[in-house]
C-alpha cells in the first residue's frame, strides 16, 4: 500500500482535509466500496460523497475494512436539498450515518442553498447543531454563491470551513475564491476537469507533453497550485493512480497563463441561484 501524497489543508476549526480526494459522485453502490478500497490503497485519505449518491454504506464499509486506521481518513458527506431546514437535516444526518456505521463523520456540507425554498439557514443552523454536538468534525457548504455565505454569517454568526462548487479551466470562479480566501474559506473544486470536456482542449495537450504528463494531471496540478481541494472521480485503478500523482512536477507562470486563457464561464451543471 502507498503512503499518502496529498497534503493537508488547515480549516480554521482547528481540522484539516487532504488537498487531493476520491470523488464519489455516479460511482454505483456495486463499484462503490471496491474503488474506495482502490482509493485508498493508491495512497487517497479524503473520500467525498454524499446522500444524493446513494453510496453511503458502500463507503462505510470500504472504511471499516481499509488496512488504514479511521483517524486517517477523512470522510465528507452532503445533506441534499430534498431536505434543507432544520428538523429536516437532523434526520437526513441520522440517515446518512446509519448507512455509513461510523462514530463520526469529518466534514457535512449543505449541498445546494436552494435559494427559492429559503431554507438554507435553517439547514446551517443544523450543522452548527451537529458539530456542537461532536457528531461531525467540521461543516461546510457546497454550490453556494459568496452572497449565500454572508447571509448564513449574518445571521448565525458562523462561516463554513469550505465552499465545494464546480470549478475548472473554463469556470475558475476567481471572484469567488477571492472572497473564500478573504474569509479563510478553503474552495473545494468539483467537475475538476469539466467531466472530463476539457482535456480534449489542445491547450492542455501541449503543456502535458511538455511536462511528460496527462492533461488530467495538468489540470489537477492546476488546482493544486491554485490552492483548491479538488475530488477528481475515476472508475479504473489506473486512473485513479494517476489522478494522485500530482505533486512530482509543476507547472510554470506560461502554462499558469495559456491555463487562464481557457475561461470561458461555461458550467456542466446549474448556477446556485437558479435553483
Amino acid at each position: 500500500m502507498s503512503d499518502p501524497i496529498a497534503p493537508r489543508l488547515a480549516f480554521t476549526d482547528g481540522a484539516s482535509i487532504p488537498q487531493v480526494g476520491f470523488g464519489l459522485y455516479k460511482i454505483s453502490t456495486d463499484d462503490a466500496r471496491r474503488l474506495t478500497l482502490e482509493a485508498i490503497d493508491a495512497g487517497y485519505r479524503h473520500l467525498d460523497t454524499a446522500a444524493l449518491y446513494g453510496n453511503e454504506r458502500e463507503v462505510g464499509q470500504a472504511v471499516r475494512d481499509a488496512p488504514v486506521a479511521r483517524d486517517e481518513l477523512f470522510v465528507t458527506s452532503k445533506v441534499w436539498k430534498d431536505d434543507n431546514g432544520f428538523d429536516e437535516t437532523l434526520r437526513a444526518f441520522d440517515a446518512s450515518m446509519a448507512r455509513f456505521e461510523l462514530e463520526r463523520l469529518d466534514l457535512y456540507l449543505i449541498h445546494w442553498p436552494v435559494p427559492s425554498t429559503d431554507r438554507y439557514v435553517d439547514t446551517w443552523r443544523a450543522l452548527i447543531r451537529l458539530q456542537q454536538e461532536g457528531r461531525v468534525r467540521s461543516i461546510g457548504v457546497a454550490n453556494f454563491h459568496a452572497h449565500h455565505i454572508q447571509r448564513l454569517v449574518d445571521e448565525t454568526g458562523v462561516w463554513p470551513v469550505i465552499n465545494q462548487v464546480e470549478l475548472h479551466p473554463w469556470l475558475p470562479q476567481t471572484a469567488l475564491r477571492e472572497f473564500d480566501d478573504a474569509h479563510e474559506i478553503l474552495t473545494e473544486a468539483w467537475s475538476p476537469l469539466a467531466r472530463g470536456r476539457v482535456l480534449a482542449d489542445t491547450t492542455l495537450a501541449a503543456i502535458a507533453a511538455k511536462h511528460g504528463r496527462t492533461p488530467a494531471q495538468v489540470v489537477l496540478r492546476w488546482h493544486v497550485q491554485l490552492g483548491n481541494v479538488v475530488i477528481p472521480k475515476a472508475s479504473s485503478p489506473a486512473r485513479i493512480r494517476e489522478n494522485l500523482d500530482v505533486f512530482g512536477f509543476a507547472l510554470d507562470a506560461e502554462d499558469l497563463a495559456a491555463i487562464a486563457a481557457l475561461e470561458t464561464g461555461e458550467r456542466t451543471g446549474r448556477d446556485p441561484d437558479l435553483d
